[in-house]
This record gives C-alpha cells, sequence and structure tokens, in this order.
C-alpha cells in the first residue's frame, strides 16, 4: 500500500506532502501501475514547485519513499502557485484513491515544523 500525508497549517493552505510503500496493484509488464501513477504525480510536482516558484522544496527521495516541503521564504505570489501545484497533485492522488482504495491511503495532518523532522522514521519503516 501507497500512504501519503498531506500537511497543511491552520488555514487549509498546503505545505507540503510525504508518500510512502509500494501500492502492488495491478501488473503490467512487470510495472505496478499505481505507484507509477502515485510517483508521477509527486516527482513531477515537485519539479513544478521549483520551476513555477524559482525556489527548490525540501526534498528527500529513496526507494518507496518521497517527501516534498515548500522552501522557507516563499512570497505570496509564490505560495499562491504552490498551492495550486500541490492541490493538483492532491487531486490527482484523491483520484487514484477512489479507483484503488486498498492501494493507496491519503491521511491529512497539520503542519507543524518538527514534521520536517519527524518522518525519519518513516524512512526506516
Amino acid at each position: 500500500m501507497t500512504n501519503i500525508t498531506v500537511y497543511a497549517y491552520e488555514d487549509g493552505r498546503l505545505q507540503g506532502f510525504m508518500a510512502s510503500g509500494h501500492a502492488g496493484g495491478k501488473k503490467v509488464r512487470g510495472y505496478d501501475l499505481v505507484c507509477c501513477a502515485v510517483s508521477v504525480l509527486t516527482q513531477t510536482g515537485v519539479n513544478a514547485l521549483e520551476a513555477i516558484t524559482g525556489k527548490a522544496p525540501e526534498v528527500t527521495v529513496q526507494d518507496g519513499f518521497l517527501r516534498c516541503h515548500l522552501a522557507e521564504g516563499l512570497d505570496e505570489k509564490q505560495m499562491e502557485q504552490s498551492q495550486i501545484i500541490l492541490r493538483t497533485i492532491m487531486q490527482g492522488l484523491t483520484d487514484i484513491q477512489k479507483i484503488y482504495p486498498t492501494l493507496v491511503r491519503i491521511q491529512h495532518r497539520e503542519w507543524r515544523q518538527a514534521d520536517a523532522y519527524d518522518e525519519s522514521s518513516a524512512l526506516r519503516s
């Protein structure tokens, strides 16, 4: 199963996300389509955040794990652009979860700065 945690501020603005695990869904020619879809959405989103805002997000990538948090010091325009990108990623992930509810689970958490460091345990699991 792929677990996705979406981080948001109290006001509802998104701060980032973490995706971990392999979906283990239907395979075509040896490739897990659900994992591939999640990977494409999340990695394209990370690339778009840097390309559109001009500031690289904080990213950690390992096999079966991607964590992305917005860069610090974004101005209002960059934050607005980031929100569009993050909400687009989340829409795509939510759509995948609706089709494959046993393979993708999305949870929402309020962002705390400490969350940037708490996920080290997720890398070990």
